[in-house]
């Protein structure tokens, strides 16, 4: 395996704690900025905005530019966005750094994924995909729960320059491992031919599958930290070792699900989506108590990254001829639950009902979402075989 595909999957990590660790920062964020809980939280949504428009506007306009070059681009506004981040005091300039941050890194993931791929053979291409998608796991375990502790420790302001830092020392690491040059004319189909593929309803109904179950269980994830310390009772030291199991749960979770998927992905999607609800509502009634609350958190990022790898290859099957912008709407509607599902749950707690009340958000949001894999698995079993053949061993999207 090429070494750049292993700095492409440095840089994921780099970007994906930068969208993860919010989660752990709220209330320092919301006590320094002179904002509510709810308003921190909207930061979070403010990056999934940033990667659901990033992600297909710029998987669209890039594929035939020079791939180093625009990596490269994409990481310094990164890195500028996060400096300015955190600079400012001012909450709505925040909110927009997260937002172009957010835009440019959906951007580096698509170019990312395409050059892993051309930097490989046909036969080893999910192995570097893997490479990639790891990068963002690890970041669920390692840099949520590191860039926590350093909010803890030295200010949430830091956190934000750690970040900053790891990007630009990865983008030097980009510029001397990523070959120079165009990517090669059949690199990719046309634009066109990619958007006539993308017409089936069904691929649709995919990505509405994906944005509810996502959204299922960022309600609940994204004001983790405050439940802990204001529900569970927990001193705010031990919240980045909660975290940490949490992404010990979501790495198991996508490992089990990973090597289901593309045998079982429909009973894995029914057991995944079902578990999720089972363990939200569960949290919602005995999230004052530690002992039941913390192994239900692990359990929470279990089941909700076990459905991940069958709903990142759906789309690939139902849009065989369109890989790029494939991957590029999956991003996209795994970042519509991102946005919403911490606006509902931010609204339920402005309305007073408390930070349990996320966690029934979530269950809510989660039967929806058992509601669409079942109209997705009516449909499957209605349409011919053929049609559901394809080969997805092409570009996954972010976990």
């Amino acid at each position: 395996m090429p070494l750049a595909i292993y700095i492409l999957g440095l840089a994921i990590f780099a970007q994906g704690t930068s969208e993860l660790m919010l989660a752990g920062l709220l209330p320092e964020m919301a006590k320094d900025l002179g904002v509510s809980v709810p308003d921190v939280g909207l930061l979070i949504s403010a990056f999934a905005i940033g990667m659901l428009v990033g992600a297909p506007v710029l998987a669209a306009f890039t594929s035939r530019l020079p791939r180093r070059t625009v990596l490269l681009a994409f990481l310094a506004v990164f890195v500028l966005s996060h400096v300015a981040g955190a600079l400012t005091d001012s909450y709505g300039l925040l909110f927009a750094t997260r937002v172009v941050g957010a835009f440019v890194y959906a951007g580096f993931w698509a170019v990312a994924a395409a050059t892993a791929i051309g930097l490989v053979p046909v036969t080893a291409r999910a192995r570097a995909m893997s490479v990639l998608v790891g990068g963002l796991t690890i970041a669920t375990i390692v840099g949520l729960a590191a860039g926590t502790l350093i909010g803890q420790h030295f200010g949430w302001r830091a956190a934000f320059w750690a970040v900053a830092v790891l990007s630009a020392l990865v983008g030097i690491a980009v510029y001397t491992t990523i070959p120079a040059g165009r990517p090669g004319p059949d690199a990719a189909p046309s634009l066109s031919t990619e958007l006539r593929a993308m017409t089936r309803p069904a691929l649709w109904l995919a990505y509405g599958t994906t944005a509810l179950t996502t959204g299922a269980l960022l309600a609940t994830f994204s004001y983790l930290s405050p439940l802990l310390t204001d529900v569970t009772g927990l001193d705010e030291v031990w919240v980045p070792a909660v975290l940490g199991l949490y992404g010990v749960g979501s790495l198991l979770g996508i490992t089990i699900g990973g090597r289901i998927a593309d045998a079982r992905p429909f009973p894995l999607l029914f057991t995944g989506v079902a578990g999720l609800i089972l363990t939200s509502v569960a949290l919602a009634v005995s999230a004052s108590v530690a002992v039941l609350a913390i192994p239900l958190i692990f359990l929470l990022g279990a089941f909700g990254f076990s459905t991940n790898p069958a709903l990142n290859a759906r789309p690939f099957s139902l849009a065989r001829n369109a890989p790029t912008m494939a991957a590029a709407m999956s991003t996209a509607s795994f970042n519509v639950g991102i946005t919403v599902g911490p606006w509902l749950g931010g609204l339920t707690i402005g309305a007073g009902l408390g930070y349990t009340s996320v966690a029934w958000v979530g269950a809510a949001i989660g039967v929806l979402g058992l509601g669409a894999v079942a109209l997705s698995a009516a449909l499957q079993r209605r349409a011919p075989a053929a049609r559901e053949t394809a080969d997805i061993g092409e570009i996954p999207s972010p976990v």
